[in-house]
């Protein structure tokens, strides 16, 4: 994106830095101004377990756990600045219900939380309760009341009694066909013998238990139906529990209920909620109710997993709904199970489908601005054909239009880009292979094939044809895990109209020959996604995305193309390239606490590139820099290593050159917090760099310092910066601003730029301030 010339410029950075600490100052002072003459403000409080009688296992965890439940909270802090009471104590009085005073006092801002609305007696009884929960029966809890400057904190002193172990653990079942079935699944219990009393754990071997039940039949049993009984009177410090299924239990749920018939409506009319006339078109074991005979019916067979004669199992159940609704076809999926009149444990089940429209067409118009002065639009149109063949078939065809236009500079200068291009994407919700293969996920597997063609034309320079094309696989093991086989891709890049100007140029940096390059690659591609990022109950949670690409590798074998031998190989005459390129992505999140979070990134890349090619093709190689990754320098401007380009900023004649790769690392690590509502703050480092794995043959096209060595680490850039998020959910609208903290181009000595902080200088700011404007978080 763009730098931006900060505002402030008549003060020098500590004198900056002083302002800024004596504003904060002042408002501290005055965060109790709201605060009644009897009272004051409640700032807090902690857990300081003391435990020399029972030593407590896990000490820290247990305090933050009854930190955790103390209410009320205190009042939102960022950095230890409590900032929506200082907005709240900005506004004086509010006398309208509208208007911008209203909105930064009582919605932007937050009123104080007071002393006399915290209970520390209320709040020592939660203490005690979540210790006796976990088994710490007969503990005690004291307060420490510290108070300054009318503000009031309280230090809470529990003293656990001891904590009590399970000794036995006794089903108390009759030999009934429900008992035994509970019987049958003891061995699975999470209620263990020794291990610690937990009232959460009992709770959830309750759920466990009615989870089991449900695999085998048991519909209409609940939970609530079992009774765990705590003996805490049998020996020191240890108790027995015995579970019982209650006496009053319906006898509809100890039975067990077998599938006897499976209806499909897929056109189904939510608007008229009422039973469909029966049977419907039989097909195997289910029935069809497909009047205008919309699909096909072995779109079904691929969806249903109950069978007739089957006992109910939630499991297939929940397979059924989640593939019903993962082919895309529906607005509206849900089922209805209904007892057989005269069959006393025989059910119906039906899907009512309520289908998406056929067809549909979309357009987008995007506005853009980047660092290079270039000012442009894109306008795309898409159109969806939703079950093409009756088969659940998904037809995509995308086209755009767009062009970027550079402000800066006279008009002979100018190299403005132009382009179109289209894409068809056909997805088919089955393997397509010579052999079958059953696949028991949840998501339905997916073969799609790919076709596209791109143009592109910058004015004065070059004319760019690419033709690319794909197929394989898409399926998805689980919630967390999904597979990207394409055993078949294709790209041909074609260069044309190139001008002697463009030509002349790149003679000075050669880096500008590889945008022209011919580029041919054909071969496998895969990729593998692991993530847990949906499981926001957790603590941490993982994303891993890793990739491999290959390209004319068997034929490069075969014709035994070696370029720097001087035998390069060609197909249809056009050489074709022949790497292997290997990407991994990692990331992982921990929550710090209600309104805090820590995102991490780390970034490793590697291509080796042989035979028919020196180093991998233009598209294909790494980049550094630019608002998703190192904030602080701009696009694709980092690197290779420690080169720099002549003629800074790596511009030559109006032309940029992007500085790419054959290796690469990148890390980044982000403090988020939630200051108020749907608006985040950030503070981030990143760093990174990519290297080449061999020079380029051509010695005109020589890069010192762009090869990686066993000094690498030397070579790696970095930022640091602060930034503000507005999330809506539906749509995240980012401003980060950063400065480099290390710029490897430098000589040794001088490589480490936050030295020469100064915020008011001028040039300085103008050179080492970064702005970065994005839609969506960078990781």
């Amino acid at each position: 994106m763009r730098k931006i010339n900060c505002s402030i410029s008549t003060l020098h950075g500590t004198q900056f830095l002083g302002l800024v600490l004596l504003l904060l100052f002042v408002s501290s002072c005055s965060l109790t101004r709201f605060v009644p003459p009897n009272d004051k403000l409640y700032t807090g409080s902690k857990v300081k377990i003391e435990d020399k009688e029972y030593p407590v296992k896990n000490k820290k965890e247990l305090q933050n756990e009854l930190e955790s439940v103390l209410r009320p909270r205190p009042n939102s802090s960022f950095l230890g600045i409590r900032y929506r009471l200082m907005l709240y104590n900005m506004i004086d009085t509010v006398t309208k219900k509208k208007g911008i005073k209203n909105y930064i006092k009582n919605r932007l801002g937050e009123p104080p939380v007071l002393m006399s609305k915290f209970s520390v007696s209320s709040n020592k009884n939660l203490i005690t309760n979540r210790l006796d929960n976990q088994g710490y029966f007969k503990s005690t809890c004291s307060a420490d009341t510290i108070s300054s400057d009318r503000k009031v904190r309280y230090i809470f002193r529990p003293v656990p009694g001891p904590q009590y172990k399970i000794r036995k653990v006794e089903y108390q079942v009759d030999s009934s066909i429900l008992g035994k079935d509970i019987v049958k699944n003891l061995p699975r219990t999470i209620l263990r013998e020794g291990n610690s009393y937990d009232l959460d754990i009992i709770k959830a071997e309750r759920v466990r238990i009615d989870n089991n039940l449900k695999e085998h039949g048991y519909y209409y049993f609940s939970p609530d139906r079992l009774f765990i009984y705590a003996d805490s009177t049998v020996g020191k410090y240890q108790v027995d529990l015995y579970l019982q299924v209650k006496d009053n239990t319906p006898l509809k749920e100890k039975q067990k209920y077998f599938i006897e018939n499976i209806y499909v409506v897929p056109n189904y009319d939510i608007a008229q909620d009422s039973i469909y006339i029966k049977p419907g078109d039989k097909y195997k074991d289910f029935y069809v109710i497909d009047k205008e005979k919309r699909f096909k019916p072995q779109v079904f067979e691929r969806t249903m997993f109950f069978h007739q004669g089957d006992y109910y199992n939630r499991t297939d159940h929940n397979l059924s709904l989640n593939r019903l609704i993962n082919l895309g076809e529906f607005r509206f999926v849900k089922n209805r199970f209904y007892d057989i009149e005269g069959d006393s444990n025989g059910m119906e089940v039906m899907y009512f489908l309520t289908p998406l429209p056929k067809k549909s067409i979309n357009a987008q118009i995007t506005l853009k601005q980047n660092d290079a002065d270039f000012t442009g639009s894109d306008f795309s149109v898409g159109w969806l054909n939703r079950n093409t063949f009756r088969g659940a078939e998904m037809l995509r065809i995308n086209a755009y239009v767009g062009a970027d236009i550079q402000r800066g500079g006279d008009s002979l200068n100018n190299r403005n880009y132009y382009k179109f291009g289209a894409e068809a994407n056909l997805s088919i919700p089955k393997f397509i292979l010579p052999f079958q293969i059953q696949s028991t996920s949840a998501f339905v597997p997916r073969t799609i094939f790919t076709l596209g063609y791109d143009y592109l034309k910058r004015s004065k320079s070059y004319v760019l044809n690419s033709f690319r094309g794909s197929a394989g696989y898409v399926w998805k093991e689980n919630v967390r895990k999904e597979h990207d086989l394409r055993p078949i891709t294709i790209n041909y890049v074609h260069p044309s109209n190139v001008t002697s100007e463009y030509q002349e140029i790149a003679l000075s940096d050669r880096t500008l020959l590889k945008a022209i390059e011919q580029q041919f690659t054909f071969g496998p591609s895969y990729r593998f996604t692991y993530s847990t990022t949906s499981q926001t109950e957790r603590l941490n949670t993982f994303y891993y995305r890793g990739g491999l690409d290959m390209s004319g590798n068997i034929v490069g074998l075969i014709t035994g193309a070696n370029i720097r031998a001087g035998k390069e190989s060609k197909i249809f005459n056009a050489a074709f390239s022949q790497f292997i390129k290997v990407e991994n992505d990692f990331r992982y999140f921990r929550r710090l606490g209600r309104n805090y979070s820590w995102a991490n990134r780390f970034i490793a890349g590697y291509g080796y590139a042989y035979g028919n090619s020196v180093n991998l093709p233009f598209v294909k190689q790494f980049f550094v820099g630019g608002t998703n990754s190192v904030r602080a320098f701009r696009a694709r401007s980092i690197g290779p290593g420690s080169y720099y380009a002549p003629n800074d900023p790596r511009t030559t004649g109006g032309f940029t050159a992007d500085q790419s790769g054959d290796i690469k690392l990148e890390a980044n690590t982000e403090l988020r917090a939630k200051l108020y509502k749907f608006i985040y703050g950030a503070v981030f480092v990143d760093a990174g760099q990519i290297w080449l794995l061999n020079q380029n043959i051509d010695p005109a096209a020589y890069k010192e310092g762009a090869v990686i060595s066993k000094d690498f680490l030397k070579d790696i850039a970095a930022g640091t910066g602060i930034g503000v998020r507005l999330d809506v959910n539906f749509f995240v609208l980012r401003l980060d601003v950063a400065t480099p903290l290390y710029k490897p181009w430098l000589s040794e000595s001088n490589r480490w730029s936050i030295k020469d902080f100064n915020i008011g200088n001028k040039s300085w700011r103008q050179e080492n301030i970064v702005w970065n404007l994005a839609i969506g978080y960078p990781f």
